[in-house]
């Protein structure tokens, strides 16, 4: 039987502790004796299936990092390599990355519980858990994708500060946006992303921790946030492509940051987006939040004539 989507967090939770060095490198196991240091001809020449398939899983893998990553190359590589030698959970592993790359959540996390049933151990990779974090997320599972994001971020240090920063402001997005029960993990992670970012990570995680502070009642400490760590116009950096993709884990919440960024120099704007919050999220935790600062705005500055 298929682990739930419930049970998958948890597995990266106790794999976390027990989990092999091969998955921590990034390895899968039947590729390891293949490419290790005391693999000799005769041990890569009997095996020509495997061979290939361990050099199209090492090139997907590659495909798959760093800036100029090409997510439809490698999704193209680990298919192939899924019909050389089918059911194995490395191939299925780096096409749940290749597809959350591509923003096919649903079909990510097909693959990646299909990868954590035939070897669970796949979540001992800081990359594929982060890819199926990203994937819980963006499929309307916020519990489990914070489960996911808290197993990953202590073992974290094979990303680069630029992955991590995401990957910590994401799991503060995941959290705050679950309610008040996830204000302290969400205050937790948005801090470690301002530590560890800059652009727009560093201002998302200033603004979604401004944001958190109000909600959680303490507005003098979101507003010198606001004062000292907030700059430029939000409407922009809110809006370019790695913001996008940051915010794609919790996607109501861009217009709360957006509604709160402008709420102090743009009344109607803030307004605006303090609706367009509660009409995308009418059931939301902090509508009754997003209510009371919406009625401020109006009682401060009322509609102009043409406006209303």
């Amino acid at each position: 039987m298929l682990p739930s989507v419930n049970m998958l967090p948890f597995l990266a939770v106790v794999l976390a502790q027990t989990g092999t060095a091969t998955w921590s490198s990034g390895r899968p196991p039947e590729c390891s004796s293949l490419l290790g240091l005391d693999a000799n001809v005769w041990e890569r020449a009997k095996s020509p299936e495997l061979r290939q398939y361990c050099d199209l899983v090492a090139s997907a893998s590659s495909k798959l990092s760093g800036a100029g990553a090409m997510a439809g190359a490698a999704l193209e590589a680990v298919r192939k390599a899924e019909t050389l030698l089918p059911g194995r959970a490395a191939a299925r592993a780096l096409e749940g990355r290749a597809l959350v790359a591509l923003d096919q959540a649903l079909g990510a996390v097909a693959a990646l519980r299909d990868a954590a049933t035939k070897d669970p151990h796949v979540l001992d990779d800081p990359s594929v858990l982060l890819a199926w974090a990203r994937a819980l997320a963006r499929t309307g599972h916020p519990e489990e994708a914070s489960s996911a994001y808290r197993a990953l971020l202590p073992r974290s240090s094979s990303l680069s500060s630029e992955e991590h920063a995401s990957a910590a402001a994401q799991a503060g997005l995941v959290a705050i946006s679950r309610g008040p029960a996830g204000l302290d993990e969400g205050v937790a992670a948005l801090r470690d992303a301002m530590r560890q970012g800059d652009g727009e990570a560093a201002l998302i995680a200033a603004l979604a921790l401004a944001l958190a502070r109000d909600r959680g009642g303490a507005r003098e400490e979101a507003q010198s946030l606001m004062a000292d760590r907030v700059r430029g116009d939000p409407r922009i950096w809110l809006s370019t492509p790695r913001a996008t993709e940051i915010l794609s884990v919790a996607p109501s919440e861009r217009s709360a940051l957006m509604a709160f960024a402008l709420q102090s120099a743009r009344g109607f704007e803030a307004r605006q987006a303090w609706h367009q919050y509660l009409t995308d999220s009418p059931d939301s935790p902090w509508a009754a939040h997003a209510r009371r600062s919406w009625e401020a705005l109006r009682a401060a500055r009322p509609l102009p004539a043409e406006a209303r």
